[in-house]
């Protein structure tokens, strides 16, 4: 039996700036001149920062007298962003989804961004520019750029993009989920983006994986709420659903993270079929199950208008 403990290693790879000059944030809507730092920091799961930019608050000359000025930045645009690397060693593509976290010296969070990057070949390196955009009022200088979260899914298995729809016709995503005493929530989105009428009838079928996309063990897929939280709308029956192009149904995920007494079970990805032959979707809810070993599945309905 496979337990799994914690989603992929959120490993500090803390970015010091050392550029010439005195860098602070900049004042919004200023030029500015902006001083890029190179850096070589271990990897965490195959992504790297190579470089990190900080716009300064004044012209500051190198060790040549020479300033590089930045074009002004939109309004409220802090100028910082940071130029990184994602190599996939595995052996099929895969979708990137990474969060990074912008720091001061200290490692207090001053805002986070996440990036996509889709479809990165077995042996590929791809490479990006991440932003920060606009820093809430009074943040603290920020110095330090750090990967906080990687997940990656088989690139034929992502969830589709922003506006895409599959070849399926049917377009299946997860939201951010609510959380409340101990109890989580996801809901999962099935739309009908395509030409033809989709018939629904029961519930999406769920493979739990772990870190290495492996089946975790040990966990109770229950129809309904299994006795986990009523009101929900978990133990409503499930009735038989035709999607005409453009409709939408609506189904989740609920568990309670108590820990008693055994080991804690974390699943990162869970393989989603909306019927059975459908073609899989893998999300990454991190279900952070505690001891319960209980994961509740809402049948398809129509969305509350």
């Amino acid at each position: 039996m496979r337990k799994v403990t914690g989603l992929l290693s959120a490993l500090a790879a803390l970015l010091l700036l050392t550029a010439c000059g005195s860098e602070q944030v900049g004042t919004p809507g200023a030029a500015a001149p902006a001083s890029g730092t190179a850096v070589t920091a271990p990897p965490v799961d195959g992504v790297r920062i190579t470089s990190m930019t900080v716009p300064s608050a004044t012209p500051t000359p190198d060790s040549d007298g020479f300033s590089v000025h930045a074009d002004p930045l939109p309004t409220g645009d802090s100028g910082i962003s940071a130029a990184y690397e994602v190599t996939n060693n595995g052996t099929e593509a895969l979708t990137y989804t990474i969060l990074f976290d912008f720091t001061t010296d200290a490692g207090e969070v001053m805002g986070n961004s996440q990036e996509t990057v889709r479809s990165v070949g077995p042996g590929a390196t791809e490479r990006g520019t991440v932003r920060l955009g606009v820093l809430a009022p009074g943040a603290s200088r920020v110095t330090r750029v750090k990967v906080s979260r990687v997940t990656k899914v088989p690139a034929a298995e992502a969830p589709p993009a922003s506006g895409e729809c599959p070849p399926s016709g049917i377009r299946l995503t997860i939201d951010d989920g609510d959380a409340a005493m101990g109890l989580r929530v996801v809901g999962l989105h099935l739309e009908n983006c395509g030409k033809r009428d989709y018939p629904l009838d029961g519930y999406p079928l769920l493979e739990l994986l772990d870190e290495n996309l492996s089946p975790v063990q040990g966990v109770r897929v229950i129809h309904g709420s299994g006795g986990i939280s009523t009101g929900t709308g978990f133990d409503e029956p499930a009735r038989p659903l035709v999607l005409k192009p453009g409709e939408s149904a609506l189904s989740g995920l609920m568990w309670r993270n108590t820990t008693e007494s055994g080991a804690a079970v974390n699943v990162p990805y869970v393989r989603v079929r909306a019927e059975q032959g459908a073609d899989p979707v893998t999300v990454t809810p991190n279900l952070d199950l505690g001891t319960t070993g209980k994961l509740a599945v809402r049948a398809w309905t129509r969305p509350s208008k």
